[in-house]
């Protein structure tokens, strides 16, 4: 090679060398989790209070309950309908309460403590008002199958609201027992603040606990309806649950005695699982009640403390990857994978619950023994990190699943209210059938950022289509959500993050003009290095800059945003792009059936002159290689 050859070629590396702009991922889970709260404000039912910050929504379901002569006006949306589904929103308030238990000075340090106990508080006075007799709980408003069969507002709903109870002759211990959890939960994290409240919660707590344990039965049995939403697999978990939370909550021997002396007849010491979620509490029970032990309070029952201590152990065995082959599943991408639907909610959920063992282990200096070596609490909370960490960017696509939340985020969310236009700018009502032919087909951005919702999120392959037919991957959950919260305070309390963020209300939708066509890509800025080049023989030039660089195992992942800008004084249709070396995941531009060929997504078909588009790319290794194909 000449000298000219080689001083070509470190001119190249030098270049490349000089575009990489690394960014650290320096997270604020301080704002992340103040969005966090703002979907729960999103989800609400019922009247809205004067200081609702979520200013697209309005109030709805105010005759719940009415036809079956109680009143159930209040509590929350499960996710992207108007269901008001009993287990997983008693699941969430469960998290809620334990986030404000043991992460209550972190919270308050925040300024957070008011929105989080707000945010409890919506869904227990619901609770309350659903616990109609002891032994009667209203467990479900809303059809599953005529409310999915519409696409409308919450403000507008025109399906039935039927209303579902548990009752002797219709048990459901697993509802009941997570929302006696829940209650019991909830009157721990109100006790500093308002006895009397938290008083009350526990007496609803302890009637639920009773009913569940008395009359037997799983919930879907009694509600049909429910089976194709939120099948239960049993609820003996529930009652493990619920009695380990009233023990924390009254320290009752009666509620200690009552998970040793069931320890093997519901389970609890006898499964060992990979799994946290609204359907299965055991590694959380098994984490609580270790807690027990590992504070010197087990007493006479030590011994089987000892045998749930030991599945607790197998939990975070498993999902540290040091379990002797019995791990969890992860993506390439390093995300725990349970299932297809809607998996970032078992990420979460993990991820929660680590943080809290790690903090139990760290307290006592405890070192877990794997069988394949130790683990350190450090390497706990490191782990729960990782997936805090992956579902606000650090991932293959570089996407944050949490929406609202840093410059790339999924925009075509499954979600009702997000996705049509609210009250305040499109007065009329908006139909069932109207809203599926108007606003759910439509390939714009939704009108409304649902600031804070979690997302279904990526395959078991770390791809992700932001599509709002996409459900299973776009659609937000309650569920998902609740865990987030004590995760990002912990992580926040940890960063050394100043904790700033965004105290005001979301900015309401404004009605674009009909000129208007929002691009799925983040808003542009030069990164340092990049290079711009005219394509050869087209009127367009290329802005071509690696704005963030992430390393996951041995690969290095880089993120390249292209802007493409028309210079000439003529309008530009048809373009169409070859690009070559692409490894990696694209958006922004739509692929064409040649190989390599992509051209400008079904929404902009015209580059005005002057005016940019911006499409984006992740993969490993060397940038790809853009040109133009044809225009005209």
């Amino acid at each position: 090679m000449g000298i000219s050859s080689k001083l070509q070629v470190i001119s190249v590396l030098l270049v490349g060398l000089l575009a990489l702009e690394a960014v650290s991922y320096n997270f604020n889970y301080g704002d992340a989790m103040d969005k966090t709260l703002l979907f729960f404000e999103a989800q609400r039912s019922g009247k809205l209070p004067p200081n609702q910050r979520v200013k697209w929504r309005g109030d709805s379901g105010l005759k719940d309950g009415f036809l079956q002569g109680v009143n159930l006006v209040g509590g929350y949306y499960d996710a992207g309908d108007h269901v008001k589904f009993g287990l997983p929103m008693a699941y969430s308030l469960t998290m809620l309460g334990w986030s404000v238990v043991d992460y209550r000075k972190e919270i308050a340090d925040l300024n957070q403590m008011g929105n989080t106990l707000a945010a409890i508080k919506w869904g227990t006075d619901y609770f309350i008002k659903a616990h109609t007799q002891p032994n009667v709980l209203w467990a479900q408003v809303g059809d599953g199958d005529s409310d999915h069969y519409c696409w409308e507002r919450a403000e507008d709903m025109t399906t039935p609201r039927t209303a579902y109870k548990l009752d002797p002759s219709h048990p459901g211990s697993d509802l009941a027992g997570e929302a006696a959890a829940a209650l019991a939960a909830a009157s721990l994290a109100f006790k500093p603040y308002d006895s009397s409240y938290s008083n009350l919660l526990l007496v609803h707590a302890k009637q639920l606990f009773s009913f569940a344990d008395t009359f037997r039965g799983l919930y879907d049995d009694s509600i049909p309806n429910a089976q194709a939403f939120y099948t239960s697999s049993g609820y003996s978990d529930e009652l493990l649950w619920a009695a380990a939370w009233l023990y924390r909550a009254t320290y009752d021997e009666y509620y200690l005695k009552y998970v040793v002396d069931n320890a093997v007849s519901l389970g609890g010491t006898g499964w060992a699982v990979k799994e946290f979620s609204w359907d299965n509490k055991y590694a959380g029970v098994q984490i609580l009640l270790t807690k027990i032990l590992l504070d010197g309070a087990g007493g006479s029952y030590t011994p089987t403390l000892k045998q749930y201590q030991a599945k607790a152990d197998y939990f975070t065995c498993a999902c540290l990857q040091k379990n002797d082959g019995y791990n969890v599943a992860l993506t390439p991408g390093g995300l725990i994978y349970v299932r297809e639907w809607n998996n970032l909610q078992y990420a979460s959920s993990a991820a929660f619950l680590l943080a809290m063992y790690s903090d139990y282990l760290s307290e006592k200096k405890i070192v877990l023994t794997c069988p394949e070596g130790q683990v350190q609490p450090s390497d706990v909370l490191s782990f729960a990190k990782s997936q805090a960490d992956y579902i606000l960017g650090k991932n293959p696509k570089a996407i944050s699943y949490l929406v609202g939340y840093g410059q790339n985020y999924p925009i075509h969310v499954h979600h009702r209210g997000a996705s049509i236009a609210p009250i305040s700018v499109l007065h009329t009502a908006v139909s069932c059938i109207e809203g599926f032919e108007t606003w759910y087909r439509r390939p714009q951005a939704n009108p409304n950022i649902i600031h804070g919702a979690l997302l279904g999120g990526p395959s078991k392959t770390d791809d992700f289509s932001d599509d709002r037919s996409n459900y299973e991957q776009t659609e937000p959950t309650l569920s998902g959500s609740a865990p987030l919260i004590g995760l990002f305070v912990k992580l926040q309390s940890l960063s050394g993050y100043p904790g700033s963020y965004r105290h005001t209300s979301p900015t309401p939708y404004q009605k674009p003009p009909a000129s208007y066509h929002p691009q799925p890509s983040t808003p542009y800025y030069k990164a340092p290095g990049s290079s711009n080049y005219k394509a050869p023989g087209a009127p367009v030039t290329f802005l071509h800059s690696i704005i963030s660089t992430w390393t996951i195992g041995p690969t290095t992942y880089y993120k390249h945003r292209v802007v493409v800008k028309n210079t000439s004084q003529k309008q530009i249709t048809n373009l169409k792009f070859i690009i070559e070396n692409l490894s990696g995941s694209l958006w922004g531009l739509s692929p064409c059936p040649e190989k390599n060929t992509y051209e400008l997504p079904q929404w902009i078909k015209i580059l005005k002159p002057g005016s940019e588009l911006t499409f984006v790319y992740v993969q490993g290794g060397a940038q790809a290689k853009v040109s133009i194909k044809s225009y005209h």
